[in-house]
């Protein structure tokens, strides 16, 4: 039996409303009602510097992040990089950008210098022998003929990329064929490959959304309405940025309105954690942390039906931290599909 410290928690404040359990059928649908609110709340009043969304890994943002851009909505992140300033993401989307547009040169430049033996004068005449010497070869379908004199690992490249022209309206299935590509890439280069997968995996689930990888493309092409959270520079008052933020980074700070997004077991806690009594428990203070946050409003979220590719196994329950909590504590809401 481990030491427990007891605590009792008690409130001044005579009024106020109930912290709400929001369950979306989908992860879009989880974000896309964030976004809702986040306007609501902006349209009474509460300014965005006032609003934050919390969340236990860097990776659960990255389709708020997608939402947040399509709405104009600007943002600071805390406690890792953006969506699409990650170099591993990056690299995914030079492969989108290269499949549909194969003359683009910096596309083409950073995948090629992905591969072992390939060096900037390696790959500066390939990318000279795609522009000049196969101009000839007209559109993208017609454009991956053999490239004979090339090293191994381009040619296997080429090969690949060729072979998935038929996918470009099919952006979920090229980004899992490339993904199977890339994972071999993405171990040699980083130590911490397995959460760079969560990453990729993340963004599959994104790519399965469109029909074809033009729209994808044009809504990761949208500018990040700030600069990174990694230049540390100050955005000065004549703009408010709504806060992002993991809970590590969130300790000791408190806002008007509090979303902590993904509250759903295998998530928050996460899968690895379920097993390890102390690691659980810190989960659990985790969770205090993030609830206690919030001055005002507090909206917990999580979707159902998510699938961990880990594990393999669909992840449909809200966390076991919120067992126990009636209505009389924690108000319960179903997001329906529009």
């Amino acid at each position: 039996m481990r030491e427990r410290f007891e605590k009792h928690l008690y409130t001044n404040r005579r009024e106020g409303s109930l912290p709400q359990l929001i369950v979306a059928q989908t992860e879009q649908r989880q974000s896309k009602y964030v976004v809702q609110k986040i306007l609501e709340l902006r349209e009474e009043g509460v300014p965005l510097a006032e609003i934050a969304v919390l969340f236990r890994s860097s990776f659960l943002s990255f389709d708020l992040e997608i939402e947040l851009t399509r709405a104009d909505i600007p943002f600071q992140k805390f406690g890792g990089f953006k969506f699409i300033e990650t170099a591993h993401v990056k690299d995914m989307i030079a492969y989108l950008r290269v499949l549909e547009n194969p003359r683009d040169m910096v596309s083409w430049n950073r995948i090629l210098l992905l591969i072992d033996g390939v060096g900037p004068r390696t790959s500066e005449k390939i990318i000279d022998d795609i522009l000049r010497r196969r101009a000839a070869d007209g559109g993208a379908s017609g454009f991956w003929p053999d490239y004979q004199a090339y090293p191994d690992g381009a040619k296997e490249l080429i090969e690949l990329l060729k072979s998935l022209v038929p996918y470009r309206k099919n952006p979920a299935e090229f980004t899992s064929r490339m993904l199977t590509y890339y994972r071999a890439i993405l171990k040699k280069r980083y130590d911490d490959y397995r959460k760079r997968m969560k990453d990729l995996e993340m963004f599959e689930q994104i790519a399965s959304r469109y029909e074809d990888v033009p729209s994808l493309l044009t809504d990761l092409a949208l500018e990040p309405p700030n600069e990174s959270i990694v230049d540390m520079t100050s955005p000065g008052t004549e703009r408010e940025y709504l806060v992002l933020s993991t809970i590590h980074s969130a300790k000791g700070l408190e806002w008007h309105t509090v979303f902590v997004i993904y509250a759903l077991d295998g998530r928050f806690p996460s899968l690895r954690s379920v097993d390890d009594p102390d690691e659980l428990e810190e989960e659990r203070r985790l969770m205090y942390v993030a609830c206690t946050r919030a001055k005002e409003n507090l909206f917990i979220t999580y979707p159902i039906n998510v699938y961990d590719r880990e594990s393999g196994l669909i992840l449909t329950k809200p966390s076991r931290f919120l067992e126990g909590l009636n209505d009389k504590l924690l108000e319960p809401w179903v997001v329906n599909e529009e």
